[in-house]
Protein backbone atom coordinates (compact mmCIF):
# COMPACT_ATOMS: atom_id res chain seq x y z
CA UNK A 1 0.00 0.00 0.00
CA UNK A 2 1.26 3.59 -0.92
CA UNK A 3 1.66 5.59 2.48
CA UNK A 4 2.77 9.10 3.03
CA UNK A 5 3.89 11.07 5.98
CA UNK A 6 2.40 14.21 6.99
CA UNK A 7 4.53 16.35 8.73
CA UNK A 8 3.56 19.55 11.06
CA UNK A 9 6.52 21.75 11.76
CA UNK A 10 7.03 24.07 14.93
CA UNK A 11 7.62 21.13 17.21
CA UNK A 12 11.20 21.91 19.56
CA UNK A 13 11.80 18.18 19.93
CA UNK A 14 12.89 16.82 23.60
CA UNK A 15 12.88 13.55 25.29
CA UNK A 16 14.59 10.16 25.14
CA UNK A 17 14.99 7.77 21.91
CA UNK A 18 16.71 4.77 22.07
CA UNK A 19 18.49 3.04 18.68
CA UNK A 20 18.55 -0.51 17.50
CA UNK A 21 20.70 -2.43 16.23
CA UNK A 22 22.18 -1.10 12.52
CA UNK A 23 20.51 -1.74 9.23
CA UNK A 24 24.28 -1.61 8.01
CA UNK A 25 25.53 -4.37 9.99
CA UNK A 26 22.30 -6.89 10.38
CA UNK A 27 22.02 -7.68 6.88
CA UNK A 28 26.05 -8.35 6.45
CA UNK A 29 25.91 -10.20 9.84
CA UNK A 30 22.85 -12.66 8.27
CA UNK A 31 24.83 -13.32 5.32
CA UNK A 32 27.72 -14.67 7.29
CA UNK A 33 25.62 -16.89 8.82
CA UNK A 34 26.11 -18.59 5.19
CA UNK A 35 29.48 -19.66 6.47
CA UNK A 36 28.58 -22.26 8.94
CA UNK A 37 26.25 -25.47 8.94
CA UNK A 38 23.95 -24.78 12.23
CA UNK A 39 21.96 -22.51 13.49
CA UNK A 40 23.09 -19.03 14.44
CA UNK A 41 21.15 -16.08 16.42
CA UNK A 42 21.66 -13.08 15.63
CA UNK A 43 19.83 -10.54 18.22
CA UNK A 44 19.66 -6.13 18.90
CA UNK A 45 18.51 -6.69 15.44
CA UNK A 46 16.27 -3.80 13.50
CA UNK A 47 12.50 -3.97 12.48
CA UNK A 48 13.18 -2.75 9.18
CA UNK A 49 12.02 -3.99 5.55
CA UNK A 50 14.97 -4.84 4.67
CA UNK A 51 15.72 -7.80 7.11
CA UNK A 52 12.56 -9.80 5.95
CA UNK A 53 14.26 -9.13 2.62
CA UNK A 54 17.38 -10.02 3.28
CA UNK A 55 15.39 -13.81 5.12
CA UNK A 56 13.99 -14.44 1.79
CA UNK A 57 17.37 -14.08 0.01
CA UNK A 58 18.42 -16.33 3.17
CA UNK A 59 16.17 -18.95 2.67
CA UNK A 60 15.89 -19.08 -1.17
CA UNK A 61 19.38 -20.33 -0.83
CA UNK A 62 18.33 -22.87 1.74
CA UNK A 63 18.26 -21.76 5.07
CA UNK A 64 15.93 -21.48 7.51
CA UNK A 65 14.83 -18.08 8.74
CA UNK A 66 13.00 -17.49 11.95
CA UNK A 67 12.19 -13.94 12.72
CA UNK A 68 11.14 -13.30 16.52
CA UNK A 69 11.13 -9.49 17.94
CA UNK A 70 14.68 -8.32 17.77
CA UNK A 71 15.99 -11.81 16.94
CA UNK A 72 16.93 -13.34 13.76
CA UNK A 73 17.42 -17.13 14.08
CA UNK A 74 19.18 -18.58 11.06
CA UNK A 75 19.84 -22.16 10.18
CA UNK A 76 21.95 -23.24 7.59
CA UNK A 77 22.44 -26.54 5.75
CA UNK A 78 25.25 -28.80 5.11
CA UNK A 79 24.50 -28.22 1.59
CA UNK A 80 23.40 -24.25 0.14
CA UNK A 81 21.89 -23.69 -3.35
CA UNK A 82 24.91 -20.81 -4.73
CA UNK A 83 22.13 -19.15 -6.52
CA UNK A 84 20.39 -15.55 -5.50
CA UNK A 85 17.64 -15.03 -8.39
CA UNK A 86 16.34 -11.43 -8.70
CA UNK A 87 13.13 -11.88 -7.21
CA UNK A 88 14.60 -11.43 -3.77
CA UNK A 89 18.16 -10.27 -4.55
CA UNK A 90 16.61 -7.44 -6.84
CA UNK A 91 14.57 -5.28 -3.58
CA UNK A 92 17.69 -5.35 -1.93
CA UNK A 93 21.08 -3.42 -2.61
CA UNK A 94 22.80 -5.45 0.60
CA UNK A 95 22.28 -8.33 -0.88
CA UNK A 96 24.93 -8.54 -2.82
CA UNK A 97 27.29 -9.91 0.41
CA UNK A 98 25.93 -13.21 0.02
CA UNK A 99 28.74 -13.22 -2.62
CA UNK A 100 31.66 -13.67 -0.38
CA UNK A 101 29.86 -16.15 2.10
CA UNK A 102 28.60 -18.54 -1.12
CA UNK A 103 32.37 -17.93 -2.47
CA UNK A 104 33.95 -18.95 0.79
CA UNK A 105 31.88 -21.75 1.32
CA UNK A 106 30.65 -23.59 -1.80
CA UNK A 107 33.28 -21.80 -4.21
CA UNK A 108 30.96 -20.96 -6.37
CA UNK A 109 28.00 -18.44 -6.86
CA UNK A 110 25.17 -17.14 -9.60
CA UNK A 111 23.37 -13.64 -7.54
CA UNK A 112 21.78 -11.70 -9.34
CA UNK A 113 22.48 -7.73 -9.89
CA UNK A 114 20.93 -5.88 -7.03
CA UNK A 115 18.37 -3.39 -6.80
CA UNK A 116 18.49 -0.74 -3.71
CA UNK A 117 18.58 3.39 -3.53
CA UNK A 118 19.18 5.32 -6.24
CA UNK A 119 21.75 7.39 -4.88
CA UNK A 120 24.25 6.96 -7.54
CA UNK A 121 26.68 4.43 -9.37
CA UNK A 122 28.35 1.11 -7.07
CA UNK A 123 29.88 -0.57 -9.17
CA UNK A 124 31.20 -4.42 -7.89
CA UNK A 125 34.10 -4.34 -9.73
CA UNK A 126 36.26 -3.86 -6.71
CA UNK A 127 34.40 -6.55 -5.43
CA UNK A 128 34.95 -9.06 -8.21
CA UNK A 129 38.89 -8.45 -8.37
CA UNK A 130 39.02 -9.00 -5.05
CA UNK A 131 37.47 -12.18 -5.47
CA UNK A 132 39.99 -12.97 -8.34
CA UNK A 133 42.83 -11.84 -6.67
CA UNK A 134 41.51 -15.02 -4.17
CA UNK A 135 41.56 -17.38 -6.95
CA UNK A 136 37.91 -17.30 -8.15
CA UNK A 137 37.03 -16.59 -12.24
CA UNK A 138 33.90 -14.14 -11.92
CA UNK A 139 32.05 -12.81 -14.83
CA UNK A 140 28.55 -10.83 -15.30
CA UNK A 141 26.38 -13.16 -17.42
CA UNK A 142 22.92 -12.39 -18.24
CA UNK A 143 22.28 -10.25 -14.94
CA UNK A 144 24.00 -12.46 -12.85
CA UNK A 145 27.61 -12.19 -10.86
CA UNK A 146 28.99 -15.12 -11.94
CA UNK A 147 31.96 -16.88 -9.43
CA UNK A 148 33.67 -20.04 -10.21
CA UNK A 149 36.78 -21.40 -8.19
CA UNK A 150 38.58 -24.73 -7.41
CA UNK A 151 39.53 -23.60 -4.42
CA UNK A 152 40.67 -19.94 -2.58
CA UNK A 153 43.81 -19.34 -1.23
CA UNK A 154 44.98 -15.72 0.73
CA UNK A 155 46.26 -12.61 -1.19
CA UNK A 156 47.21 -9.21 -0.82
CA UNK A 157 44.58 -7.13 -2.09
CA UNK A 158 44.49 -3.70 -2.49
CA UNK A 159 41.19 -1.22 -2.87
CA UNK A 160 41.32 1.61 -5.02
CA UNK A 161 38.60 2.85 -2.61
CA UNK A 162 37.94 1.61 0.97
CA UNK A 163 34.12 0.46 -0.21
CA UNK A 164 32.63 -1.25 2.73
CA UNK A 165 30.70 -3.83 0.47
CA UNK A 166 34.42 -4.98 -0.88
CA UNK A 167 35.69 -5.08 2.53
CA UNK A 168 33.12 -6.95 3.54
CA UNK A 169 32.69 -9.53 0.86
CA UNK A 170 36.05 -10.02 0.66
CA UNK A 171 36.41 -10.62 3.99
CA UNK A 172 33.88 -13.03 4.14
CA UNK A 173 35.35 -15.14 1.02
CA UNK A 174 38.92 -15.26 3.00
CA UNK A 175 38.00 -16.61 6.24
CA UNK A 176 37.71 -20.03 4.72
CA UNK A 177 40.73 -19.27 2.01
CA UNK A 178 43.64 -21.43 2.23
CA UNK A 179 46.55 -19.43 4.10
CA UNK A 180 46.77 -15.32 5.18
CA UNK A 181 44.70 -12.69 3.04
CA UNK A 182 45.73 -9.13 3.50
CA UNK A 183 43.07 -6.18 2.59
CA UNK A 184 44.79 -3.02 2.39
CA UNK A 185 43.16 0.23 2.23
CA UNK A 186 39.85 -1.31 3.74
CA UNK A 187 36.88 0.16 4.85
CA UNK A 188 37.05 1.29 8.61
CA UNK A 189 33.41 1.88 9.35
CA UNK A 190 31.84 0.23 12.84
CA UNK A 191 30.17 -1.81 11.30
CA UNK A 192 33.18 -4.08 9.80
CA UNK A 193 34.55 -4.68 13.20
CA UNK A 194 30.72 -5.67 14.23
CA UNK A 195 31.39 -8.14 10.74
CA UNK A 196 34.55 -9.44 12.22
CA UNK A 197 33.71 -9.24 15.46
CA UNK A 198 30.89 -11.64 14.94
CA UNK A 199 33.45 -13.80 12.14
CA UNK A 200 36.01 -14.47 15.20
CA UNK A 201 33.15 -16.15 17.37
CA UNK A 202 32.90 -18.43 14.50
CA UNK A 203 36.01 -19.53 14.54
CA UNK A 204 37.67 -17.16 12.03
CA UNK A 205 40.85 -15.34 12.42
CA UNK A 206 40.60 -11.90 11.46
CA UNK A 207 42.89 -9.07 13.16
CA UNK A 208 43.05 -5.28 12.21
CA UNK A 209 39.49 -4.89 11.65
CA UNK A 210 38.79 -0.62 12.03
CA UNK A 211 42.01 0.02 10.32
CA UNK A 212 42.56 0.49 6.73
CA UNK A 213 44.60 -2.75 7.09
CA UNK A 214 42.69 -6.47 7.84
CA UNK A 215 44.37 -9.51 8.30
CA UNK A 216 42.86 -12.90 7.79
CA UNK A 217 44.29 -16.11 8.56
CA UNK A 218 42.03 -18.81 6.78
CA UNK A 219 40.75 -21.75 8.82
CA UNK A 220 39.11 -24.72 7.70
CA UNK A 221 35.75 -24.77 8.82
CA UNK A 222 33.46 -22.52 11.41
CA UNK A 223 30.35 -22.77 13.44
CA UNK A 224 27.30 -21.34 14.25
CA UNK A 225 27.34 -18.49 16.85
CA UNK A 226 25.46 -15.92 18.45
CA UNK A 227 25.72 -12.18 17.88
CA UNK A 228 24.78 -8.81 19.33
CA UNK A 229 24.37 -6.31 16.47
CA UNK A 230 26.62 -2.72 16.91
CA UNK A 231 23.80 0.11 17.85
CA UNK A 232 22.89 2.11 14.44
CA UNK A 233 24.86 5.36 14.15
CA UNK A 234 23.17 6.50 11.10
CA UNK A 235 19.78 6.61 12.64
CA UNK A 236 20.98 7.77 16.06
CA UNK A 237 22.89 10.65 14.04
CA UNK A 238 19.41 11.51 12.65
CA UNK A 239 17.81 11.84 15.64
CA UNK A 240 20.25 14.19 16.95
CA UNK A 241 20.20 16.42 13.40
CA UNK A 242 16.70 15.81 13.88
CA UNK A 243 17.26 17.84 17.43
CA UNK A 244 19.79 20.42 16.33
CA UNK A 245 17.16 21.13 13.26
CA UNK A 246 14.27 21.90 15.84
CA UNK A 247 15.90 23.88 18.20
CA UNK A 248 15.25 20.42 21.03
CA UNK A 249 16.88 18.70 23.24
CA UNK A 250 17.46 15.36 22.87
CA UNK A 251 18.92 11.54 24.63
CA UNK A 252 19.83 9.12 22.16
CA UNK A 253 20.53 5.93 24.20
CA UNK A 254 21.71 2.56 22.35
CA UNK A 255 24.61 4.09 20.29
CA UNK A 256 28.03 4.57 20.85
CA UNK A 257 28.98 8.18 20.37
CA UNK A 258 32.22 7.91 18.86
CA UNK A 259 30.47 5.97 16.20
CA UNK A 260 29.52 9.46 15.24
CA UNK A 261 32.21 11.84 16.14
CA UNK A 262 32.41 13.87 12.61
CA UNK A 263 28.80 14.46 12.77
CA UNK A 264 28.71 15.62 16.28
CA UNK A 265 31.68 17.60 15.77
CA UNK A 266 29.53 19.58 13.15
CA UNK A 267 26.67 19.77 15.68
CA UNK A 268 28.89 21.57 18.00
CA UNK A 269 30.44 23.86 15.41
CA UNK A 270 26.45 24.70 14.94
CA UNK A 271 25.95 25.69 18.58
CA UNK A 272 24.57 22.09 19.76
CA UNK A 273 26.14 21.05 23.39
CA UNK A 274 26.79 17.47 23.26
CA UNK A 275 27.49 15.15 25.99
CA UNK A 276 28.75 11.55 25.61
CA UNK A 277 26.48 8.99 27.82
CA UNK A 278 27.86 5.35 28.65
CA UNK A 279 25.20 4.22 26.10
CA UNK A 280 24.72 7.31 23.88
CA UNK A 281 24.62 11.22 24.25
CA UNK A 282 22.78 13.94 24.73
CA UNK A 283 22.36 17.21 22.42
CA UNK A 284 20.84 20.21 22.91
CA UNK A 285 20.34 22.94 20.77
CA UNK A 286 19.57 26.11 22.78
CA UNK A 287 19.02 28.56 19.59
CA UNK A 288 19.42 28.66 15.87
CA UNK A 289 21.77 26.50 14.96
CA UNK A 290 24.95 28.58 13.42
CA UNK A 291 26.07 27.77 9.43
CA UNK A 292 28.80 24.96 8.73
CA UNK A 293 30.32 23.49 5.97
CA UNK A 294 30.41 20.13 5.65
CA UNK A 295 32.52 17.19 3.54
CA UNK A 296 30.98 13.48 3.33
CA UNK A 297 34.14 10.88 3.18
CA UNK A 298 34.19 7.48 4.17
CA UNK A 299 34.74 6.60 7.93
CA UNK A 300 36.05 8.51 10.32
CA UNK A 301 35.11 11.29 8.19
CA UNK A 302 31.08 12.88 8.01
CA UNK A 303 29.08 9.74 6.13
CA UNK A 304 27.01 9.71 3.45
CA UNK A 305 24.46 8.61 4.97
CA UNK A 306 23.65 11.60 6.97
CA UNK A 307 24.18 14.20 4.25
CA UNK A 308 20.46 14.82 3.54
CA UNK A 309 20.31 15.81 7.51
CA UNK A 310 23.11 18.32 7.03
CA UNK A 311 21.28 19.44 3.99
CA UNK A 312 18.12 19.93 6.29
CA UNK A 313 19.85 22.16 9.19
CA UNK A 314 21.88 23.70 6.31
CA UNK A 315 18.41 24.72 5.06
CA UNK A 316 17.61 26.48 8.60
CA UNK A 317 20.98 27.79 9.79
CA UNK A 318 22.32 31.20 10.40
CA UNK A 319 24.68 31.98 7.28
CA UNK A 320 26.16 30.46 4.20
CA UNK A 321 26.92 26.59 4.37
CA UNK A 322 28.70 24.53 1.67
CA UNK A 323 28.01 20.58 1.23
CA UNK A 324 30.70 18.77 -0.41
CA UNK A 325 29.28 15.14 -1.79
CA UNK A 326 32.44 12.41 -2.00
CA UNK A 327 30.74 9.31 -1.96
CA UNK A 328 27.22 8.88 -3.85
CA UNK A 329 26.84 11.47 -6.83
CA UNK A 330 23.27 11.50 -6.94
CA UNK A 331 22.81 11.98 -3.65
CA UNK A 332 22.09 15.89 -4.32
CA UNK A 333 18.56 14.69 -6.03
CA UNK A 334 17.90 15.62 -2.43
CA UNK A 335 18.41 19.37 -2.86
CA UNK A 336 15.67 20.00 -5.67
CA UNK A 337 12.67 18.56 -2.89
CA UNK A 338 14.42 21.20 -0.08
CA UNK A 339 14.11 23.92 -2.75
CA UNK A 340 10.27 23.02 -3.00
CA UNK A 341 10.13 24.01 0.62
CA UNK A 342 11.40 27.48 -0.12
CA UNK A 343 15.09 26.51 0.41
CA UNK A 344 18.05 28.65 -0.82
CA UNK A 345 20.03 26.15 -2.13
CA UNK A 346 21.85 25.46 -5.93
CA UNK A 347 24.15 22.32 -6.26
CA UNK A 348 27.18 22.51 -8.45
CA UNK A 349 28.68 18.75 -9.53
CA UNK A 350 29.63 17.75 -6.06
CA UNK A 351 28.70 20.88 -4.25
CA UNK A 352 25.70 22.06 -2.86
CA UNK A 353 25.18 25.68 -1.68
CA UNK A 354 22.90 26.54 0.91
CA UNK A 355 22.03 30.18 2.58
CA UNK A 356 19.62 29.05 5.42
CA UNK A 357 15.77 30.57 6.16
CA UNK A 358 14.51 30.86 9.74
CA UNK A 359 11.78 28.54 8.44
CA UNK A 360 10.52 26.44 5.51
CA UNK A 361 7.48 26.36 3.74
CA UNK A 362 5.43 23.12 3.74
CA UNK A 363 5.04 21.29 0.12
CA UNK A 364 4.46 17.68 -1.35
CA UNK A 365 8.13 16.38 -1.24
CA UNK A 366 9.39 13.01 -2.71
CA UNK A 367 11.70 10.76 -1.12
CA UNK A 368 14.18 9.34 -3.42
CA UNK A 369 15.93 6.70 -1.13
CA UNK A 370 15.89 6.14 3.10
CA UNK A 371 18.05 8.96 4.40
CA UNK A 372 16.74 11.60 1.86
CA UNK A 373 12.77 11.19 3.01
CA UNK A 374 14.28 10.80 6.97
CA UNK A 375 15.72 14.24 5.97
CA UNK A 376 13.02 15.14 4.49
CA UNK A 377 10.88 14.73 7.75
CA UNK A 378 13.48 16.66 8.95
CA UNK A 379 13.10 19.49 6.72
CA UNK A 380 9.40 19.06 7.20
CA UNK A 381 9.58 19.44 11.05
CA UNK A 382 11.65 22.88 10.85
CA UNK A 383 8.92 24.15 8.24
CA UNK A 384 5.59 25.92 8.50
CA UNK A 385 2.26 24.30 7.66
CA UNK A 386 2.01 20.53 6.62
CA UNK A 387 4.77 18.94 4.84
CA UNK A 388 3.63 15.69 2.16
CA UNK A 389 6.37 13.17 2.26
CA UNK A 390 5.54 10.66 -0.39
CA UNK A 391 7.37 7.24 -1.13
CA UNK A 392 7.98 6.39 2.77
CA UNK A 393 8.45 2.39 2.06
CA UNK A 394 12.09 4.07 1.85
CA UNK A 395 12.34 5.20 5.03
CA UNK A 396 10.83 2.24 6.32
CA UNK A 397 13.46 0.37 5.05
CA UNK A 398 16.00 1.94 7.65
CA UNK A 399 14.23 3.09 10.42
CA UNK A 400 12.30 0.79 12.81
CA UNK A 401 9.44 2.60 14.76
CA UNK A 402 10.09 6.01 12.72
CA UNK A 403 6.60 7.74 13.30
CA UNK A 404 6.36 6.26 16.83
CA UNK A 405 10.02 7.59 18.00
CA UNK A 406 9.08 11.02 16.75
CA UNK A 407 6.03 11.31 18.36
CA UNK A 408 7.43 10.42 21.33
CA UNK A 409 10.22 13.14 21.16
CA UNK A 410 7.15 15.65 20.46
CA UNK A 411 6.77 15.45 16.82
CA UNK A 412 3.39 15.97 14.63
CA UNK A 413 3.81 13.56 12.38
CA UNK A 414 0.55 10.91 10.80
CA UNK A 415 1.23 7.87 8.06
CA UNK A 416 -1.96 7.96 6.21
CA UNK A 417 -2.57 5.60 2.81
CA UNK A 418 -2.46 7.34 -0.50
Amino acid sequence: MDERFLVTGGARLSGEVSVAGAKNSVLKLMAAALLAEGTTVISNCPAILDVPLMADVLTGLGCQVELDGDKVTITTPAELSHEADFPAVGRLRASVCVLGPLMGRCHRARVALPGGDAIGSRPLDMHQNGLRALGARMSIEHGMVVGEAERLRGAQIGLDFPSVGATENILMAAVLAQGITVIDNAAREPEIIDLANMLNRMGADVRGAGSATITIEGVGELHPTEHRTVGDRVVGGTWAYAAAVTRGSVVVRGVDARHLAAPLERLIAAGALIEPLSDGFSVDMPGRPRAVDFITMPYPGFPTDLQPMALALAAVADGHSLITENVFEARFRFVDELIRMGADARTDGHHASLRGRERLSSAPVWSTDIRAGAGLVLAGLAAEGVTEVHEVGHIDRGYPRFVEDLKSLGAEIERVAV
